[in-house]
């Protein structure tokens, strides 16, 4: 059992949702990365589904310019996949955008048509940037909201498949082969899509993955109705969940993000089938996964630092960490949102007894 103040590296979230520009009732940048200070973070890669969508050089600059006034941390923007992030229609200039984002994502959609993200990648290929995307096959989700499972069908509500999920990555992985793109799964939270992700490696393809602490801790057997519930991809069975598990034991899955997406108040207290989907997750990280996997003994302190600061440096060619924060694992405490530092409150962790503490983040 571990013990005592600990100094680790700090924390590298590669999927957050800071809302601003365009959104900022939801989030801002002064809130969303004061939220990630606090919480141990040093480096947040944000997504781009904004207004402007930063699909040019001056969509881009206001997002940049907010960073430059505001952030607490340093935040490194996505820009889309295509123009106005619409998962079709036309491609970004990768060319000109390359040099001024972390990478390429049209986070909250994914690209339906094939040959468009074959073509997606061979021009990010070219420029030696990465694709982080969203696995989602529209024509497979027929209205769902939750996981198609048994919940779903006790009470009535529309499911979504895995197979929305696993198609598309399957689809994707099948394109890295033909185009040797660096590929970046954004939140799995499936059996098959983790079996996929393990055969690309064992093929040395380049191919990374990543997934989120309720995917980890909850499953559709935990739901409730209530929107804190809701997000997408949903939480799924538990044999999901436990393949999750292994795949963060035996190094399938590279990196824990949090997929913090915060909404209003309103738009969360609608139900399951009405909210928005997301949750915020800075600041339970890393005292949940704490709490329930280290201190259960599912895997070690050291493998949650490689999950949440060392693996997502070297996907992100970051170099090594400079940047540290003091942990007081002793620390108990119980989750309560109406204490976050982030303008969103929605979480299915609220009351949640956790042990472990940032005390320190020195960026």
């Amino acid at each position: 059992m571990y013990s005592g103040t600990v100094r680790i590296p700090a924390f590298v979230d590669m999927h957050v949702h800071l809302r601003e520009p365009g959104y900022s009732y939801k989030e801002t940048i002064f809130s969303g990365t004061r939220a990630a200070q606090k919480a141990g973070y040093s480096d947040l890669f944000t997504m781009p589904n904004l207004n402007p969508v930063p699909d040019s050089l001056p969509h881009l600059q206001e997002q940049l310019d907010i960073i430059a006034r505001d952030a607490a941390v340093r935040v490194h923007p996505y820009a889309s996949i295509t123009i106005g992030q619409k998962g079709k229609g036309e491609l970004v200039d990768f060319g000109q955008l390359a040099p001024c984002v972390a990478g390429f994502s049209d986070d909250g959609k994914g690209v339906q048509d094939e040959g468009l993200m074959r073509e997606a990648m061979v021009r990010c290929k070219a420029v030696d940037s990465i694709i982080v995307a969203h696995c989602e096959v529209d024509a497979l989700l027929n209205g769902g909201y939750i996981h198609d499972g048994n919940y779903a069908r006790e009470h009535n509500h529309k499911g979504i498949s895995s197979e929305s999920e696993w198609r598309e990555i399957e689809r994707d992985i099948r394109l890295v082969e033909e185009t040797g793109c660096r590929f970046h799964v954004c939140h799995i939270s499936t059996r098959e899509s983790v079996e996929l992700v393990r055969q690309a490696k064992r093929k040395g393809m380049p191919v990374t993955c990543e997934t989120a602490p309720h995917y980890l801790l909850l499953c559709d057997e935990n739901l409730r109705e209530d929107g804190h519930w809701k997000m997408n991809p949903p939480l799924r069975s538990r044999t999901d969940r436990d393949a999750l598990i292994e795949g963060i034991q035996d190094g399938t899955i590279d990196v824990i993000a949090t997929d913090h997406a915060p909404h209003s108040a309103e738009e969360k207290n609608k139900g399951l089938e009405k909210s928005a989907f997301g949750i915020v997750g800075l600041e339970t990280a890393f005292p949940l996964l704490y709490t329930y996997l280290i201190r259960k003994d599912i895997i070690t302190l050291n493998r949650l630092v490689e999950l949440m600061a060392l693996r997502p440096r070297e996907i992100m060619r970051m170099g090594e960490p400079k940047d540290f924060i003091t942990v007081d694992l002793d620390a108990r405490y119980t989750i309560d949102s109406s204490q976050f530092l982030s303008k969103g409150k929605a979480t299915p962790f609220d009351g949640w007894e956790v042990y472990g503490k940032v005390i320190e983040t020195a960026v």
